[in-house]
């Protein structure tokens, strides 16, 4: 019985190169050899795949649908494959991965470090950084993206929880100045801002009506790094505005007092994304794991 594969793995190849020659290149044999195995399959199938001419090539309406269903039946394979090996395997190899700042160091790492230790055979390189890398043309198996996801269509993700913003300050501070029960009493207390590119980004908080509404604040002091702003409040500068998961932890410290919580309007999504891919190694998929597991017993609720 003729193999029902024979041919199918060099049929995707030149259907995703886009050429004949680019997919011989690719597959490590000649254009005319290529050219062979797609009459031979055409031939199999009874049905013209490929229109080519000298100088392009078009599917047919046969040679979409057939593709279509190859793509899915090769990517069903791998995936078999794939659940062979992570029973017997462990992860292993080089694994990069792009984290905020202070979320990387509070939330991430600590995820990271303890699976570093469990599998031995696996290399996990951290890169810190609040820029939203492009983890195709840099390099990254994955990243933690805090906000929206502008480039979701090259990628896949998974949901870890939400950030939302709170208020507080040093229990100190607040002995002195008293603590603002609404809204307008924010009015006239000394804050701590947040600032990108020296531009100051504004509080903003919800009112009564359960709307959100930007907040009147004249900082003494203005940081690009939110674990610097939780600093100077604890230091007594004022209030400060940060994500539930930091100011958490100083509350449960002592070092800092709510003032508002869950008030900063609508929360911002937390996801874990990396490469569209067929296959997802042991590796990044063992990464992920641990993450949707771990992260959101961090986050308040």
């Amino acid at each position: 019985m003729t193999d029902r594969l024979d041919g199918v793995t060099t049929f995707v190849q030149v259907v995703e190169a886009g050429s004949f020659t680019l997919a011989a290149e690719r597959l490590h044999l000649t254009r005319s050899a290529v050219g062979k195995v797609i009459t031979r399959l055409e031939a199999r199938l009874g049905a013209r795949l490929i229109n080519r001419t000298t100088r392009s090539q078009t599917l047919t309406e046969a040679g979409q649908a057939y593709y279509d269903r190859c793509v899915r039946a090769l990517a069903e394979l791998e995936e078999a494959e794939a659940d062979l090996e992570s029973e017997r395997t462990e992860p292993r190899g080089r694994l990069r991965v792009s984290v905020p700042i202070a979320f990387g160091h509070h939330c991430v790492a600590p995820i990271l470090f303890e699976l570093a230790r469990q599998n031995k055979e696996l290399q996990i390189d951290i890169s810190f950084t609040d820029r939203a890398v492009d983890l195709i043309e840099e390099g990254f198996d994955l990243a933690v993206r805090i906000g929206e996801l502008h480039d979701s269509t090259s990628l896949a993700a998974r949901h870890l929880g939400e950030q939302h913003m709170s208020i507080g300050a040093a229990p100190s501070y607040l002995a002195k100045y008293g603590v603002p029960v609404d809204l307008e009493d924010l009015d006239g207390h000394a804050s701590i801002a947040y600032s990108r590119g020296g531009v100051i980004v504004p509080w903003h908080a919800l009112n009564s009506e359960g709307h959100a509404q930007e907040l009147r604040i004249t900082p003494q002091l203005s940081l690009d790094d939110v674990q610097a702003i939780a600093d100077a409040g604890i230091a007594g500068f004022g209030l400060v505005q940060l994500p539930c998961w930091l100011l958490a932890r100083h509350v449960q410290s002592g070092e800092l007092a709510y003032v508002r919580e869950r008030c900063g309007g609508r929360p911002q999504d937390i996801h874990a994304v990396w490469p569209q891919t067929r296959y997802l190694p042991r590796k990044t998929r063992c990464a992920i794991d641990a993450l949707v597991a771990e992260i959101p017993e961090m986050i308040p609720g």
